[in-house]
């Protein structure tokens, strides 16, 4: 993958971690809420693999 699909699907990541965290805490589910946080980690960590793909150019 390139670093646009890499950062879109860290964007999507993001959002789907931060609506299953926010109805976790809202519902006081504690692991729909940890699934949200990992989730949003996942995205992060995508987010940086984007990047990092980005100042090499898409060469890795």
């Amino acid at each position: 993958m390139g670093e646009f699909t890499d950062k879109a699907s860290a964007a999507g990541n993001k959002i789907a971690g931060n609506l299953k965290e926010a109805v976790g805490k809202a519902t006081d589910n504690e692991r729909l809420e940890a699934e949200g946080k990992a989730q949003q980690l996942k995205g992060t960590g995508q987010d940086v693999k984007g990047s990092v793909k980005g100042a090499l150019g898409d060469k890795i």
